[in-house]
């Protein structure tokens, strides 16, 4: 089994279901023993990165006590994870970015969501329960609505049908894109129009003239949003970059004769409350820099990436030449930047997180669907 963190206080029923779902995995098991602290030993407990000093977990063999950190586990309890994830980021400085254009735009935005006649919510495809918006049903009510998990490049084809499943249990149509290499975009053209096919025969019920169908692009900052309308459009029309609030204001573009589109900022709640998701957005580049610190993030993605099976310390061995001693990312991070960075951790944490965007680890996904 994997080290255990300390028990950690359970998470929120709205939160619990996220990680109930578990997948198997055949991979040769490399075990590393460790001894356990106790509290009566003479060594100081692991310092796993949230500024808490925590033993690990015990686990029972027979009458025996111990742990055995095994990397390629065959099987990983997402509840668990997401459990020692809030236990991480307890001490850390929160994670939180409300920048002012966000704050100018959210009423317009509202308003502007009256006049659509379809909403596409784009998502994360490696986070797609922490890129929604905690507010989006209470916004969108009974419109119509199409789900975009975009990056699908960077899950892998399992994760992408298990989503796919998981939604489609709850009637919501899914597109999965890639807005870099434009997969996907005219699939997402067509369906927006056909979901909206019937304002114009209301239209002309009434004896009004038809019109175009209007569709709005939202969700948080840097999934795809401006990338997807530009692709669809096979121009530049809009802004789009790999970082969070280059789109600023709402605009209107207009795709052929019978679809126009709305592209907006990316909407971020004005406080997060949950904050093992806000890590996740800092961990895939879904929000500004300023909110959090690259050392903090870093040190736990590799706790993550640990207890993922697809990587698990030995890929993290392989590519950084060092041991994952005791779980601890963040002495992992400490120990990168003496190795290759003459002591700076910042920059050490920087080419994780950067390894991990550009998908040097495989094709990872940090959410399952829950059951």
């Amino acid at each position: 089994m994997f080290a255990q963190l300390a028990p950690s206080p359970s998470p929120s029923p709205a939160n619990l279901s996220h990680f109930v779902y578990r997948r198997s995995f055949q991979k040769p098991t490399l075990a590393v023993s460790a001894s356990l602290p106790t509290a009566t030993s003479s060594r100081p407990p692991i310092q796993i990165v949230g500024g808490k000093d925590l033993n690990l977990d015990a686990t029972r063999k027979g009458d025996s006590i111990g742990f055995t950190l095994e990397p390629n586990e065959e099987e990983i309890d997402w509840m668990n994870l997401e459990s020692d994830i809030r236990l991480w980021t307890r001490a850390l400085r929160p994670v939180q970015w409300y920048p002012g254009h966000i704050m100018k735009t959210e009423k317009e935005l509202r308003e502007q969501l009256k006049l659509m006649d379809v909403v596409i919510e784009v998502r994360d495809a490696r986070i797609p329960l922490s890129t929604t918006h905690p507010k989006m049903d209470a916004w969108l009510g009974n419109r119509k609505r199409i789900l975009v998990l975009n990056r699908e490049d960077m899950i892998s084809n399992d994760d992408r049908n298990d989503w796919a499943r998981y939604f489609a249990k709850q009637g919501i149509k899914v597109i999965f894109t890639n807005g870099k290499l434009g997969m996907g975009a005219m699939k997402l053209g067509r369906l927006a129009k056909s979901l909206a096919g019937d304002v114009n025969g209301k239209r002309r019920a009434k004896g009004l003239l038809p019109r175009s169908v209007r569709a709005g692009i939202i969700g948080y900052p840097n999934v795809g949003k401006s990338s997807l309308i530009n692709r669809l459009l096979k121009r530049k029309i809009c802004a789009a970059a790999p970082r969070p609030g280059v789109t600023r204001e709402m605009k209107w573009v207009k795709l052929g004769k019978d679809l126009d589109l709305l592209d907006s900022p990316g909407m971020l709640p004005m406080r997060i409350d949950d904050q093992a998701a806000a890590i996740k957005l800092a961990i895939c580049d879904d929000i500004g820099e300023k909110a959090y610190d690259f050392t903090d993030v870093a040190a736990i993605l590799v706790q993550m990436l640990a207890r993922i099976p697809e990587v698990g310390s030995k890929a993290l061995y392989n590519r950084y030449k060092i041991q994952l001693e005791g779980g601890c990312g963040k002495k992992f991070v400490k120990t990168l930047g003496l190795n290759l960075f003459g002591g700076d951790s910042h920059q050490a944490a920087f080419r994780i997180l950067t390894d991990f965007r550009k998908g040097k680890f495989g094709y990872i996904s940090l959410e399952r669907p829950p059951l």
